[in-house]
């Protein structure tokens, strides 16, 4: 009998990071794993989503997006992010950013392309890649600051080359990638004629006074990329699965064609009050950005008193550590002992490489979480690290 899967789905696993949330579920522990707040999404946004509902804003939408969702991201794309933005030809939404990348990389990419990646990576990347028929390229990024070598980055663009994945902030590590090196990224592109697929889905979260910077926005750039971000943390809402991606029109038209036939069109309801969702005023931002921070010193400072080697994030809301002063464990074997009878689920770093043996050291934690589930995480990590 000839095997069941595809030769692509058995080229990569399942997803780590949501079976570290299954395992948290059955050992009764405290998730600092998977990326999602568990606290309140924004009061409005889920008012204007009931009255949605009740008014029968049931059926399909548009299937690139409601027209005033679409008004509404390109507003904000256009004063937040700096990239002058035409609702009618530029805007995708689709089901949750996840989407809007695998869409753009099929709409782009066609097999036997190469694709750069930055490593460590979301975890999303490399099964995109293989779906999408490309070969990934990875180009490391480096603790404790998370830079990465020009020459290295350089030696990557090839002539197979497609396109570039660039995620900031950055998920797993927190790294903020700077004007002169998203330049540096920039000067590459355009001298390689290769494209751009941003993802910058926690673009409000950031500390000690980074600036994000949209790629779109460099020399050279606004023609040739892809920018993709979403309603799921900026707005605590990642169930939801509202995402977009925004380019110029000869980019999203076969975007658009490939999101057709992925998924014809996100929730319709959720649409409408995703479009409040990004009229809040500029106070509801400056607070997201005093709580986060204040959540990620809180365990940033509980991580260091016990002991582990921390990289504190300059933008989105995960830390990744060193077990190494801890443990011989690899990082699967740690993981699975810190979760075990109630611990706390973090992700093994391995999840995030290419090649396992080189995250066997870290581990990701998660801080999106309230006060009170981030005090009893670091009761448990004192009692079983301090």
């Amino acid at each position: 009998m000839r095997p069941l899967s595809s030769q692509k789905a058995s080229r990569f696993t399942e997803s780590v990071i949501r079976e570290m949330s299954r395992v948290c579920r059955a050992e009764g522990g405290v998730n600092l794993a998977q990326g999602f707040p568990d606290f309140a999404a924004p009061a409005p946004m889920k008012a204007a989503a009931s009255r949605a509902i009740e008014a029968d804003i049931n059926q399909y939408a548009v299937t690139w997006g409601a027209p005033r969702l679409r008004e509404a991201i390109a507003r904000r794309t256009a004063a937040y992010n700096g990239i002058p933005t035409d609702a009618e030809t530029d805007v995708t939404v689709c089901c949750g950013a996840t989407e809007a990348m695998i869409a753009a990389l099929l709409a782009t990419v066609d097999p036997g392309d190469e694709v750069i990646v930055f490593e460590p990576f979301y975890e999303n990347y490399g099964p995109d890649c293989v779906l999408a028929g490309a070969a990934p390229r990875f180009v490391s990024l480096r603790a404790p600051d998370w830079s990465f070598d020009p020459a290295e980055l350089a030696a990557a663009f090839g002539p197979r080359t497609r396109a570039i994945i660039v995620n900031t902030p950055h998920n797993p590590t927190g790294k903020v990638l700077s004007r002169a090196e998203l330049e540096l990224i920039a000067g590459l592109c355009v001298e390689h004629d290769v494209l751009a697929i941003t993802d910058e889905i926690y673009e409000y979260i950031l500390y000690d006074g980074r600036e994000h910077v949209s790629l779109a926005t460099l020399p050279g750039m606004a023609e040739r990329t892809v920018t993709i971000s979403g309603l799921s943390k900026t707005w605590s809402a990642t169930g939801w699965r509202i995402g977009w991606c925004v380019a110029q029109p000869e980019l999203t038209a076969p975007i658009r064609k490939v999101h057709d036939f992925l998924t014809v069109g996100a929730a319709a309801p959720l649409q409408e009050a995703a479009a409040d969702a990004l009229g809040f005023g500029d106070e509801y931002f400056a607070r997201l950005a005093v709580d986060y921070t204040a959540r990620r010193d809180a365990l940033v400072s509980v991580l260091e008193e016990v002991g582990f080697e921390v990289f504190a994030p300059g933008g989105a809301y995960y830390a990744m550590v060193d077990i190494r002063r801890h443990t011989e464990l690899d990082d699967v074997a740690f993981a699975m002992e810190l979760v075990r009878g109630g611990g706390v689920a973090t992700v093994p770093g391995s999840s995030f490489f290419a090649d396992p043996r080189d995250g066997r050291h870290l581990i990701r934690f998660c801080f999106a979480k309230r006060s009170e589930t981030l005090e009893s995480a670091a009761t448990i990590l004192r009692e079983r690290l301090g």
